[in-house]
């Protein structure tokens, strides 16, 4: 854990004075696209011009990464995935989040960023989390984000939840609940690398009783600058 300690200190939140970077995580079901569209509503009734993103994706390179990867009806190699969704977020960062983080008054939300690779690659497919920190040592894949909201369900929640929704499921959802098991157990790891951004919520109670979590916790960000 001490050479994973190390790695996870490259990691840099951003300078850039009245702007603020945000990620949600958490597995499938755990309500993420919910309370992303909530807290788009909250911040914009503050004045704030906000921005939201999606991983992989949010370039016109990076949707294209998206479609092939979670279309695909063939495995690919953790270490394939990795770059791919590396590739994705790079060009994120440099064609959209950079630019407009140096607009003042600009709030940047995320739907998944690197705890969701350590989770999914490093962890669950196995390929190690030192291996995905040492992908994203070099800037931009370095810079991390002001806060991190972590929604966190039980697998088998996220499978109820998933079969309620009864919606096709892509190249990492038809997998079980060992996998799921596995997810779980990397974005906890996540959140122990980086305890001053990753702030872990219980997301089982209501949509209500969860975003008035989220609000505590924004609310938080904003008064410390």
């Amino acid at each position: 854990m001490e050479d994973l300690n190390t790695l996870a200190k490259y990691f840099r939140t951003p300078a850039f004075p009245g702007s603020y970077f945000i990620s949600l995580e958490g597995i499938e079901g755990a309500g993420k696209s919910t309370q992303i569209i909530k807290l788009k509503e909250y911040l914009e009734s503050k004045d704030f011009r906000v921005l939201v993103l999606r991983e992989p994706g949010g370039t016109i390179f990076g949707e294209k990464l998206r479609s092939a990867v979670l279309a695909s009806n063939k495995e690919l190699h953790p270490l394939a995935e990795l770059n791919l969704f590396a590739s994705s977020r790079a060009q994120l960062l440099y064609e959209v989040t950079l630019n407009e983080l140096n607009v003042p008054g600009t709030i940047i939300i995320y739907d998944r960023y690197i705890d969701s690779t350590i989770a999914y690659q490093g962890v669950a497919r196995e390929l190690g989390v030192g291996a995905v920190l040492t992908n994203h040592m070099t800037f931009p894949l370095s810079l991390s984000p002001h806060l991190t909201l972590y929604l966190r369900i039980e697998p088998e929640l996220s499978l109820e939840r998933q079969k309620m929704r009864n919606a096709p499921k892509d190249y990492f959802e038809k997998r079980g609940v060992e996998f799921y098991s596995k997810l779980v157990a990397g974005y906890d790891q996540a959140a122990e690398l980086f305890p001053d951004r990753i702030v872990t919520i219980d997301a089982s109670p209501s949509v209500d009783i969860i975003f008035e979590k989220l609000k505590t916790h924004i609310d938080k960000l904003l008064m410390s600058k």
